[in-house]
């Protein structure tokens, strides 16, 4: 049978019956854990956790926690509201903006921002992009745009220094938000949530001892594509799985698209997993209606980035 996209199609009430029996044997036997807490955003995958966290442990053994900061999108913290509601999951609200102007998260990154950009100031918005993957086969060139009060933006190719000074800034984000969530593990003696999907997982879309600091993780073996199936099986409302996924990470709206992927997900998918499987270039790229070069082009960064993510899952280093 032809290589299609089809091929990344589950059965999402099987593979729902088993994460859920695997997060029950994982949470209950191995890390003796009593619950689950879990960090919602508003997004699709934090939601299909909770949704699969309520089926594992029962609507009173599970926290959401929402951590707004004052860059966040209003809706966001609406939409977590309303899945805590719906799926019947204690709901609480923890707002980091204090601690994060305590760690001079904001300072920081507006320092190196003004580097690039010395206009930048009050009312401006800014984020890091990178061009798409599908353009040239290159090593992450990244840019960082700034949105003025009147809406006007500018772009500029971002210098290392100045790179390396917001992203260190902006980590502050995931880190305050993991702190928070296993205070509230620990409290309840819960066991903390990851919600990050194979994409993020496995090419190292996550912060080191931030979002990526979890207990388990749940849908690490999904491509994107999978989890909004998951998500429709769910009952995962609609205005969040419609909803374009975003960092939450900078002052201007950024999508997860521009930050890091660089190529829509059901395009990006499929070529991973015809990578995966050893399809022919010529043949995923039939499926994928891109070209070849295209294939090759998102082949090689993908590569990359698992090579880099290795750093990211690392165990700290020690002497035998």
């Amino acid at each position: 049978m032809a290589f299609s996209k089809e091929d990344l199609n589950i059965d999402p009430a099987e593979e729902t019956g088993r994460i859920v029996q695997w997060m029950r044997q994982s949470v209950g036997r191995r890390l003796h854990k009593q619950g689950a807490v879990i960090g919602i955003s508003g997004g699709i995958d934090s939601s299909v956790c909770l949704a699969l966290a309520v089926r594992a442990f029962g609507p009173q053994r599970v926290l959401g926690v929402a951590l707004p900061e004052h860059e966040s999108n209003s809706e966001s913290l609406h939409l977590a509201r309303n899945l805590a509601k719906q799926y019947g999951a204690r709901f609480i609200v923890e707002e980091i903006t204090d601690a994060l102007s305590g760690f001079g998260a904001y300072a920081r990154r507006d320092e190196a921002v003004k580097s690039v950009f010395p206009e930048f100031g009050e009312g401006y918005r800014s984020k890091i992009v990178l061009p798409p993957v599908t353009e040239k086969d290159t090593f992450n060139v990244f840019y960082l745009t700034i949105i003025a009060p009147d809406g006007q933006e500018k772009t500029k190719r971002l210098p290392l220094k100045e790179y390396l000074q917001i992203v260190a800034a902006s980590n502050f984000k995931q880190r305050t938000r993991m702190s928070m969530l296993y205070y509230h593990a620990d409290r309840l003696n819960y066991a903390v949530i990851g919600t990050g999907n194979k994409n993020e997982h496995e090419q190292g879309f996550f912060v080191k001892f931030g979002d990526g600091g979890a207990d388990l993780k749940p849908i690490a073996h999904l491509f994107k594509t999978q989890v909004y199936q998951l998500a429709e099986f769910l009952g995962i409302p609609e205005e969040i799985r419609k909803r374009t996924p975003t960092t939450d990470t900078y002052s201007a709206e950024c999508t997860q698209e521009e930050f890091f992927f660089r190529v829509p997900f059901e395009i990006g998918d499929l070529v991973w997993l015809g990578m995966e499987r050893q399809v022919p270039p010529e043949e995923i790229a039939r499926a994928a209606s891109i070209s070849v070069q295209e294939v090759i082009n998102i082949q090689n960064d993908i590569k990359r980035k698992i090579r880099t993510a290795e750093y990211l899952k690392m165990n700290p280093l020690h002497l035998d």
